[in-house]
């Protein structure tokens, strides 16, 4: 067994790990087939991170698809850091999605028509949506193809050893970059990382906008 930890040198091996298992990286545009590993990246907190956990898949030859949203209140999309953030994505060869907030659905050109909700209900979470793939509705979602490390917990257990031995038929992987990219044993020690990291940017933002912080 391997230990588990939430760290981007974990994150590299579970890349190694479903390299070991044979598996096949796939996007949202076809339906799942054995052997598919789909990287789903929701993108809640920081813009940084993802970038982290991108940069950290380009250099292992892996592609993922990140889940941006245009109501967040960490982060503005339409900023120059945003606008800088979804080209680098892309760059990278990733695919960009849309992270939306009940019931607001803001698809436009810089996402694939693919959605996933942020916090979703049961009510709507699989519900089909005009003009989109909704990630979380047949057939890409099932339980038994899906893990997620939502606050910072495998609810199944680390994938990481049954990635390595081919175990799943097809996995949709569930991963926000900021648990990986921050340091912290739980997800209130990685939050409050992340927030001392984002003081000193917003320091930085503060002189370029000529604030006087003397």
């Amino acid at each position: 067994m391997t230990p588990c930890g939430f760290t981007l040198d974990h994150y590299r091996d579970l890349l190694s790990a479903a390299r070991a298992g044979g598996y096949r990286l796939a996007g949202f545009d076809r339906t799942p087939e054995p052997g598919d590993l789909f990287l789903r990246h929701d993108v809640d907190l920081s813009l940084d991170a993802a970038l982290q956990v991108a940069e950290l898949e380009a250099e292992a030859g892996a592609t993922a698809t990140y889940f941006l949203m245009t109501r967040s209140v960490f982060y503005n999309l339409a900023s120059k850091e945003g606008v800088a953030a979804t080209a680098r994505l892309r760059e990278l060869g990733h695919r960009v999605a849309h992270h939306a907030v009940w019931p607001d659905v803001d698809l436009d050109d810089r996402f694939d028509p693919v959605v996933a909700w942020h916090n979703p209900d049961p009510e709507y979470m699989r519900a089909p949506i005009d003009g989109a793939v909704n990630v979380m509705e047949a057939p890409y979602f099932d339980p038994d193809h899906y893990r997620s490390d939502s606050n910072q917990q495998w609810r199944h257990g680390c994938p990481h050893d049954e990635l390595a031995q081919g175990a799943f038929e097809w996995l949709q992987l569930l991963t926000h970059p900021e648990i990986w990219a921050f340091d912290g044993a739980t997800m209130r020690k990685t939050m409050e990382s992340m927030l001392d990291a984002d003081r000193a940017a917003r320091f930085e933002h503060l002189k370029n906008d000529r604030i006087d912080l003397s």
